[in-house]
């Protein structure tokens, strides 16, 4: 059976990735390719509850070691029983952040060495990298102004806006690293425009 594609969806808050997700989603089904859709932190039970316990905004304060831990150990859960499975079963996933997420918030917003993070990202993935990264993009006063409109913020949308601009600036990085693999989006235009990148974006691998 031939392998599925991994396809992950990054950025920063407020930059419409529920709103994309669903429209790939949409997108790929056209094409009758079989997709599954999942998130990080999540995506089993035990990663979805980690996924609480980071995101908790009351709850005991985190370390940084200990939040970057937590990340990769409901990372190591959903790759063996949800990513690694269905791509094996020749389905694509598509998923709501994924490793660049830490390199964005625990590298860049939390200032954690990136080595730290290459060395647990080997570790947990082993060989395991998406085949398309699509990185939305926004200014980071645009993105918060959008995500209060959303209502109560959990523990990373309660930051400063220094560590949003952070956050973006090591996403942007990202980018520089691994231009074969990443694709810029500018999430601070239409939505049809978006969606318009997003499509030529993903022509590579629907070929």
């Amino acid at each position: 059976m031939i392998r599925g594609k991994f396809i992950t969806l990054e950025g920063g808050e407020g930059v419409g990735k529920t709103t994309n997700l669903e429209f790939i989603k949409d997108h790929l089904q056209q094409h009758n390719i079989p997709v599954v859709v999942t998130r990080e932190p999540g995506g089993t039970y035990l990663a979805e509850k980690i996924r609480c316990l980071l995101l908790d905004a009351d709850s005991e304060a985190l370390s940084e070691q200990a939040e970057l831990l937590l990340m990769f150990a409901a990372r190591s859960q959903h790759i063996k029983h949800v990513i690694e499975p269905a791509l094996a079963r020749g389905n694509w996933v598509l998923c709501d952040r994924f490793t660049d997420a830490t390199y964005a918030y625990q590298g860049g917003g939390r200032n954690m060495k990136v080595s730290t993070i290459e060395w647990l990202e080997n570790l947990v993935q082993g060989a395991l990298r998406p085949d398309l990264t699509l990185l939305l993009d926004a200014p980071v006063e645009i993105g918060i102004e959008r995500a209060r409109k959303r209502g109560a913020f959990d523990r990373f949308e309660s930051e400063k806006t220094s560590f949003f601009e952070r956050v973006r600036r090591a996403y942007l990085l990202q980018l520089e690293l691994h231009p074969e693999r990443i694709k810029l989006v500018k999430a601070n235009q239409p939505l049809i425009d978006v969606q318009r990148a997003i499509v030529d974006a993903m022509r590579v691998l629907l070929r």
